[in-house]
């Protein structure tokens, strides 16, 4: 492997002007890495002047920052992406535009990668809170569906399990790694069609059945807004990006074999969540749960209603638990309302038809549209990944064991029962635990 000899970090920025100007002026107080070492910024699209502002106050000033354009927004993957190709060093770091890196961070990232073995690919940094008291990221964990979680998010840091210097990770965090350049682009970099969020989990993937390592550099540290640009897509849309990459995901990394057994369990998920969300979240519902053929139209004996799983009262802290966890509080308090104040019938005495009125309910929609639409092209992509293998899952999985988490709506029922285990392959790597275990929810 040849040693390090420039390094680039990348910065994508979406009308976030106001956080690359704390962002680069943390980054303009670094320790000297080492190694020479540029700034790329993308200008993602913005529309709160960041380019204009890039040029007056920062480009004259600094000849270490370079300025890349879009007249539209990328995503988060196309955008890196674009920003690795115009990359001059052998490795990128990859840094979200909210955080304030500690002077140390990029000496930190580029002297282990340096000293790693040939086979570490990239190097994976720890991320807190701004007034760092909580663990944002240190290492994270998959499900067995292809949805991950930053353990112990949010935990106070003396409380929060933080690897140790050189552990092995699943993945880096797409917001403070460094990565071999050529190792990204021989992975296939971020998968485009993502846009956003669990890219990071894919490449992680994509790294370790291609034969590479992933390390931990607890040194290399950055504050972190969490979420602020993330917000401006808006909760719902989020949940689309999230559906949709995880089976993606999934269907792509799951060596043959393993993928057409743990298929079934990953099916029957996503189509708990839909239903759930169809019947809990939107008027007239409850008439999906209607057996026509058990009385209504046929003249057969009545059979008894088909209902839900049930799930603790709400009235207890369990139920209610459950319930802020699946539904979120926007959500749980809409469906409260909706329970008060039921829509008024046609005053035929027939029951209200379905109308599909919730934003969630939609988002899940498209995100199974999306994958019915794009099964070809994410079949080039699963032939792609499999091509590059040199490891087995079951050896990758011996390392990360795949979590079992109850976390959307319909998952607490559906994981519970002993239907759905018996669809889960038995000599799978599994956890299974709470939410409340993985991370420090609503802290």
């Amino acid at each position: 492997m040849e040693p390090l000899r420039k390094v680039s970090v990348a910065l994508l920025s979406w009308n976030g002007r106001r956080h690359l100007e704390t962002c680069l002026e943390a980054l303009a107080a670094q320790d000297d890495p080492g190694v020479a070492w540029e700034i790329l910024v993308l200008d993602n699209g913005s529309t709160d002047g960041t380019a204009d502002w890039l040029r007056r106050e920062v480009l004259p000033h600094s000849s270490r920052v370079r300025l890349i354009e879009s007249p539209v927004n990328l995503g988060f993957c196309a955008g890196n992406n674009r920003l690795v190709e115009e990359a001059a060093g052998d490795a990128v770091a990859f840094l979200n535009n909210d955080t304030r890196p500690r002077p140390d961070w990029l000496k930190a990232l580029v002297a282990a990668l340096a000293a790693a073995p040939p086979d570490v690919a990239a190097v994976s940094g720890k991320i807190i809170d701004w007034s760092g008291e909580r663990l944002d990221f240190g290492r994270g964990v998959m499900t067995f569906d292809g949805h991950a979680f930053q353990l112990d998010f949010r935990r106070p840091l003396d409380r929060a399990r933080v690897p140790e210097a050189g552990e092995e990770l699943l993945f880096a965090c797409g917001g403070n790694m460094l990565i071999r350049r050529e190792s990204f682009r021989a992975a296939g970099g971020f998968d485009e069609s993502y846009f956003a969020y669990l890219e990071d989990v894919d490449l992680g993937w994509r790294l370790w059945s291609g034969g590479e390592r992933i390390l931990f550099v607890p040194d290399a540290v950055v504050h972190h807004r969490s979420s602020a640009t993330s917000d401006l897509l808006g909760l719902y849309n989020r949940g689309f990006l999230f559906e949709r990459n995880a089976f993606l995901t999934a269907f792509k990394n799951y060596e043959p074999g393993t993928w057409e057994r743990i298929m079934p369990a990953l099916l029957l998920t996503v189509l708990s969540r839909t239903q759930t969300l169809l019947l809990e979240n939107n008027p007239g519902a409850e008439t999906l749960r209607l057996d026509p053929y058990a009385g209504h139209i046929a003249n057969t004996a009545p059979a008894p209603p088909v209902t839900a799983p049930q799930l603790p009262p709400i009235t207890t802290w369990e139920g209610f638990r459950i319930r802020w966890q699946g539904y979120g509080p926007l959500d749980l308090f809409r469906r409260g309302l909706r329970k008060l104040f039921p829509a008024s019938s046609s005053g035929t005495g027939a029951p209200e038809p379905p109308r599909l009125t919730d934003e969630r309910t939609v988002a899940q929609l498209r995100a199974l549209s999306w994958l019915l639409g794009n099964l070809d092209r994410a079949a080039a992509a699963r032939a792609a990944v499999q091509k590059r293998r040199k490891r087995s899952d079951r050896e990758i999985f011996e390392r990360f064991p795949l979590y079992v988490v109850p976390t959307y709506p319909g998952d607490h029922a559906l994981f519970t029962s002993p239907g759905f285990e018996a669809w889960l392959p038995a000599d799978l790597p599994l956890v299974r635990g709470r939410l409340a275990e993985v991370m420090e929810w609503g802290g």
